[in-house]
């Protein structure tokens, strides 16, 4: 007899005692969280595969005032929900420059970058970090809730298991940068 049938006949027993249906819902209750946090997981990397591409574009369709170095700075702020998925941008070229991946953990650190990706762990601290980085042509990204209003140029969310952003034109023309009119018809919202 297969194992699964052997299984599921075993399931059906214990299913049929009142002891054996506290046994199974124990099981169950021990089983299945596992099985979700591997598929959240599974999610997570997704998301953050996608959003590594959305950030891949942001950059490829932003035109920055006289920046003519051959390395585009690419910073992460913040704890890295990307795993590698951001490291895969690490020499991908864009124009004429080639993009550098750096995690950057001081803030003193971050006007070295062409743009930034401020992580939800740093959302609570966003407005003051953003205060040191005004007028600067930094392009700053994230995925937090309200960053827009935080000042960060280019805001994605999930919705509906779909990544989209808006973006804040007038931090963006504020700081120098050139946001392509492509990307702006993407947005599902631009502020001015």
């Amino acid at each position: 007899m297969p194992l699964l049938s052997r299984l599921t006949k075993c399931v059906e027993a214990l299913a049929s005692r009142r002891i054996g249906r506290l046994l199974l819902a124990v099981w169950l209750s021990y089983g299945l969280p596992a099985a979700h946090e591997t598929a959240r997981a599974d999610d997570a990397a997704l998301e953050y595969q996608v959003k590594a591409a959305f950030i891949y574009n942001f950059i490829a369709f932003t035109q920055w005032p006289s920046h003519t170095d051959p390395v585009m700075n690419l910073c992460l702020y913040g704890e890295d929900y990307f795993g590698h998925e951001i490291d895969k941008l690490q020499n991908k070229a864009v124009g004429t420059q080639s993009i550098r991946v750096s995690r950057i953990n001081n803030p003193e650190q971050l006007d070295q970058c062409q743009a930034i990706f401020f992580t939800k762990s740093v959302n609570d601290n966003l407005t003051e970090l953003m205060r040191h980085l005004t007028g600067k042509p930094i392009l700053t990204l994230a995925d937090s809730p309200s960053a827009v209003s935080k000042g960060i140029t280019i805001n994605m969310s999930l919705v509906n298991e779909k990544v989209v952003f808006e973006i804040n034109l007038g931090i963006a023309r504020k700081t120098g940068l050139d946001i392509s009119s492509k990307l702006l018809q993407l947005a599902v919202k631009v502020h001015q």
